[in-house]
């Protein structure tokens, strides 16, 4: 058998035959390694002519510098299977010129479904009374919500999932505006009816702030006690993106004294392990352990795009969505 030119670490369980129709083509290896020091004792032997990886959830994880360093002497590309890629060390892949892919548009659609879901959730009150009816206790103590009827939703990130939410929640009649790093076309603020507004105008005027920014350096606790005394008094928080860019103890803090009156969160600051006893404790509080992409036709396309760069590197020597640090290896 042809040494393997690509490597998949982590498991591919749903886009099995497009996996299968590749392995015809071109020789591809899965991680056999029972650990992390024997795989990287194996990069340099049985995988030591790979030249592009796939990498998703897997027990070698983290996926850091050390990590990096030792994957196979040709490794040129990574294919990574998620959209956020804040878990891969890109400073020690561009010290070894390895350029990398991520999965962007395949989770759009069904992150914005859950942030829609929180975002409803946090306005109607639905997760304490939903805990009120299976304990017993119908509607008694349960608070009124609201209705998110010409309420204003600023949502940081106009993104592909930033769009999608402005497209779904228009449609309960929202007013949308948005801030990001840069501004959009007109041709995009009037399909999506969202207005600019810088960043802290947004964190002033916004009746519920939706979080769609990736995790940076810039971006770590973007959301913090000086930004949450900006905002308006009974503001509702909602964050799908990334635990870190909220400061959970500022948002706790921010909760209990009632500046803000409800949450909704598919992630946290410490997952999987840690969440504040505050949010687990207050009863305005939506909380999801990361589902945003968790459905099955959403896995089958991250695992597809994923794919699709794992065989334009191997076979064409190019991504098709490189991660945006990487674009401009790849313009012509």
């Amino acid at each position: 058998m042809a040494s393997p030119r690509g490597l998949i670490v982590g498991a591919i369980s749903h886009a099995t035959k497009e996996l299968d129709e590749l392995r015809s083509i071109v020789p591809i290896a899965y991680i056999e390694s029972k650990t992390r020091s024997e795989f990287f004792q194996d990069c340099q032997t049985k995988y030591k002519d790979v030249e592009v990886v796939f990498i998703g959830i897997s027990s070698v994880y983290p996926f850091d510098k050390e990590f990096i360093n030792n994957l196979p002497p040709k490794t040129k590309f990574i294919a990574f299977h998620a959209a956020g890629y804040d878990g891969l060390d890109i400073e020690a892949c561009n010290a070894r010129g390895i350029r990398v892919s991520n999965t962007p548009s395949a989770v759009d659609a069904a992150t914005a479904d859950i942030a829609c879901t929180l975002i409803l959730s946090a306005f109607r009150n639905s997760s304490q009374a939903e805990r009120n009816l299976r304990e017993g206790r119908w509607r008694h103590g349960v608070s009124l919500g609201h209705d998110p009827e010409g309420k204003t939703l600023g949502i940081l990130g106009l993104g592909g999932i930033g769009k999608a939410v402005a497209k779904r929640m228009h449609g309960f009649d929202m007013k949308i505006q948005y801030h990001n790093r840069s501004r959009q076309s007109p041709e995009v603020e009037d399909q999506y009816h969202a207005t600019y507004v810088d960043f802290e105008t947004l964190l002033k005027t916004s009746d519920c702030i939706y979080v769609s920014v990736p995790l940076s350096k810039a971006t770590y606790h973007l959301l913090d006690s000086p930004q949450f005394a900006m905002m308006k008094q009974g503001v509702v928080i909602v964050n799908t993106a990334r635990g870190k860019i909220i400061h959970e103890r500022a948002l706790v803090n921010a909760l209990e004294t009632g500046k803000v009156s409800a949450v909704g969160l598919d992630v946290f600051e410490g997952e999987p392990d840690v969440i504040h006893p505050g949010l687990l404790a207050h009863p305005h509080c939506t909380l999801l352990p990361h589902i945003g992409t968790y459905s099955q036709e959403t896995m089958y396309k991250m695992e597809l795009l994923c794919l699709q760069n794992f065989d334009a590197a191997l076979t064409k020597d190019t991504l098709v969505t490189p991660i945006p640090e990487h674009k401009h290896f790849f313009q012509k």
